[in-house]
């Protein structure tokens, strides 16, 4: 055997996990162009003189777009690439980051660039799932997709403080030297940064990757059974806590700079750094709660389907107790209970997020466009519902009240995701999902079929292990 072939048997590193921190500072770009809006439109609506209702359709004319391919862009991905798809958004998502600034000085042009930029980064969370369908062995499901998906309150929590930094000390731009322009091509430029690396490194399956071993296998294609999809009650269980996490998610990652504003009236530096601590605090937890997945299922203290009831009800329920307590406490208890609230709804990622994996890895990304689609069509009303609830003046008695409002409402809609998940949800692969292993150079069992129970998770694992590490 060559040099280049007993490489590519054994593998340099851990060609998963380098994806897994690709997708994780994908992600972290991606979020970064969602909020930092949020934190910029606070200069921007005084610059502009928007009133609430402008700045909402402002703020919510990125999900009119991002809903629109989320189902189109899973279905492509699965059949060009997800290399393609989601480094292919990415790309368009920062360019048009760059070109921001000057949309802003018309408020409809913001608002096509806004939902532009939604359009292009529709294949984001299809295209991740289609391609962990490829390269995640299911002792590694809930790490890799936590590590991938962390990016998501990383990306938030990196953007909200840094446009807050940028709006008050960032390099000006004609043609009024505001300086809160600066966020949109900071970010801009740190995506095409990214892209070049994601279009060098990045490969669609391990079969093409020059590094991986050559005993992975890839997924087998079967047609899609649109019918038993979409009359099961383990894809609504997944379906509706997606619709209750979204809203709860979008919500606090387009409103808490403004809530801060109205309510606790912060400064605007302050303002983006406060505003970036659930965040911080998220992206913690969301690993944190792929670990604890993963370990529970390794000792067999629960079945996949036990694991995933307890990490999402702990993420739904929980928030519900903090939701209630911010609006029984003093002001300044306000940015703890937001933070715990967000922190601990990530650990539900370990629950509805990653049983896509469980129940269909074979349709993960179609399922993955579908249950996202229908989370952002319903949580896109979420900055808008709150606009319209808290539309009193600013620092008001009033105002307070109304917010409290906005906080019982996201508390009824994750208890109502914690319950269906608990009544419909299954942690086994369903039997519209199962494929037959094909047979390997080595008798290697194929990653993608049988049920996902622990005993047979752990001996494919045995087997794979010791199958990478034989001699050629």
């Amino acid at each position: 055997m060559k040099a280049g072939d007993e490489t590519r048997r054994r593998g340099v590193f851990s060609a998963r996990y380098a994806l897994a921190f690709m997708f994780l500072f994908g992600f972290v770009i991606t979020f970064s162009f969602r909020v930092s809006l949020s934190v910029a439109i606070i200069k921007m609506k005084k610059e502009f003189d928007w009133d609430s209702k402008t700045s909402g359709i402002i703020l919510s004319a990125f999900y009119f777009g991002y809903v629109l391919t989320q189902v189109p862009f899973g279905l492509l991905a699965a059949k060009y690439g997800s290399k393609r798809i989601f480094g292919g958004g990415v790309l368009c998502a920062s360019l048009l980051s760059l070109i921001t600034p000057v949309a802003a000085y018309h408020k409809q042009s913001l608002i096509v660039v806004r939902t532009l930029q939604g359009l292009a980064l529709g294949g984001t969370f299809p295209s991740a799932h289609a391609m962990w369908r490829k390269w995640a062995p299911p002792l590694e499901r809930s790490k890799l997709v936590s590590i991938s998906f962390a990016g998501i309150d990383v990306g938030i929590a990196f953007a909200m403080p840094l446009s807050g930094l940028l709006c008050e000390s960032g390099f000006p731009s004609p043609p009024h030297q505001s300086k809160w322009p600066s966020v949109f091509y900071v970010l801009g430029g740190l995506g095409l940064v990214w892209c070049l690396a994601w279009f060098a490194l990045v490969h669609d399956s391990p079969q093409s990757h020059p590094r991986i071993s050559i005993e992975e296998r890839d997924y087998i294609e079967r047609p899609l059974p649109l019918l038993q999809i979409m009359t099961s009650p383990a894809l609504w269980a997944i379906l509706l806590s997606t619709i209750c996490s979204d809203w709860g998610t979008v919500l606090l990652s387009t409103i808490l700079p403004t809530f801060f504003d109205d309510v606790l009236r912060f400064s605007i530096i302050e303002n983006g750094i406060l505003s970036a601590v659930p965040f911080v605090a998220m992206s913690l937890f969301t690993v944190l709660g792929g670990w604890i997945a993963d370990s529970i299922r390794k000792r067999q203290l629960l079945s996949t389907g036990g694991t995933r009831n307890l990490m999402n009800s702990i993420g739904m329920f929980m928030p519900v107790l903090f939701f209630f307590l911010l609006n029984n406490v003093a002001s300044r208890a306000h940015v703890v209970l937001i933070c715990l609230a967000a922190a601990i709804s990530t650990m539900s990622k370990s629950g509805y997020f990653v049983n896509i994996l469980d129940i269909a890895p074979q349709y993960a990304g179609f399922i993955m466009g579908l249950t996202n689609s229908a989370g952002i069509l319903l949580g896109v009303f979420a900055p808008y519902s709150a606009g319209a609830m808290a539309s009193a003046p600013s620092g008001s008695h009033m105002l307070q009240l109304q917010w409290k409002n906005v906080f019982y409402l996201a508390a009824e809609i994750y208890a109502f995701g914690g319950l269906t998940y608990l009544i419909l949800s299954s942690g086994e692969l369903q039997s519209w999902a199962k494929v037959e292993k094909k047979s390997g150079d080595n008798d290697i069992p194929a990653i993608s079929h049988v049920s996902y129970d622990e005993e047979r998770d752990s001996e494919r694992e045995r087997l794979y292990s010791a199958a990478i590490q034989q001699p050629s």
